[in-house]
């Protein structure tokens, strides 16, 4: 495997985790049917990492009963660079995120988090993020924090074995152009490079995003990348593992395991994962990951 890997992803600290009653400051869209919610939450803010997440429910009513899991999109900060909000994405799907979408300035929310593992700092120097639909979130806080443009969290001990990357490639995959979310928000980003593909060809390329990853791969060494995120649908992030298998190429999987709990009571989000000693066990995907290595994980 590429020496040039992520620091050890450790399990999810849920004793870090924090409730609290937060408002929400505004939200925005992103795409059809896809927004952005920022909520005024300096605790959690300053607290939560890159790929972590935080659970989310309505402070009135039991339907939904149980809060839903929500992955950081980035964090919001004063003048004086504190943490003074987050925002996260959804997509319309169900009804919580029905609910949320009808979410205006004021309104007051439960949340409890962070939490999960997120991403490791990244230690390499060439990172491909890969995200198809809505899973191109959490790699906007990724690329800033591996490009050595922000930190979080409050444990600034993650980043001192590492040093900012050269590079950050995120591709990005939806099945047409209007279904592309609004990428504006990368674009004040040094060092990033984004590359669209739709499955009817409307943008960028007429394609799988696994086309692009073959491309990336078949780069000159110096050029390809040393190691790979990715979040989305489990097919494709099953088909972007397998590449990178047979490249060699370290690969870091960010499961959307449904959830209630969220902090490992339930047993409800437990995935099938590969233990040192070669055997297989099931781990609680809300504590231990979300974010697993591919090759810890049962893809055929």
């Amino acid at each position: 495997m590429n020496t040039h890997s992520p620091q050890e992803c450790l399990p999810g600290q849920v004793m870090d985790a924090q409730q609290e009653t937060a408002k929400v400051v505004s939200q925005r869209e992103l795409a059809a049917g896809t927004y952005a919610i920022r909520i005024a939450a300096p605790s959690i803010a300053a607290a939560i990492k890159p790929g972590q997440f935080f659970m989310i429910r309505p402070t009135e009513g039991t339907d939904p009963l149980l809060g839903r899991p929500f992955a950081l999109y980035d964090t919001v900060l004063d003048e004086a660079g504190t943490p003074i909000a987050f925002e996260f994405a959804y997509h319309v799907i169900g009804k919580m995120t029905g609910i949320m979408s009808g979410w205006s300035e004021g309104e007051q929310v439960e949340l409890w988090g962070p939490l999960g593992n997120g991403f490791p700092v990244y230690s390499g120097k060439n990172l491909l993020c890969v995200g198809g639909g809505i899973g191109y979130t959490p790699f906007l806080a990724v690329s800033r924090e591996t490009l050595g443009h922000r930190q979080y969290g409050t444990d600034g001990s993650r980043y001192e074995s590492t040093s900012a990357a050269n590079r950050v490639t995120l591709c990005y995959g939806t099945q047409t152009k209007s279904a592309r979310a609004d990428l504006t928000d990368f674009d004040d980003i040094t060092g990033l490079d984004i590359k669209i593909s739709t499955d009817d060809g409307t943008e960028g390329h007429h394609g799988f995003v696994t086309d692009l990853i073959k491309e990336m791969f078949d780069l000159p060494e110096t050029e390809r990348p040393d190691g790979v995120y990715c979040c989305g649908p489990e097919p494709m992030m099953h088909a972007v593992a397998r590449l990178c298998f047979a490249a060699n190429i370290p690969c870091w999987l960010s499961l959307e395991t449904p959830m209630a709990c969220g902090f490992g009571a339930c047993f409800s989000c437990v995935t099938k994962v590969q233990t040192e000693d070669g055997e297989w066990d099931y781990r609680r995907t809300c504590v231990e990951g979300p974010i697993f290595p591919a090759e810890t994980l049962a893809i055929s």
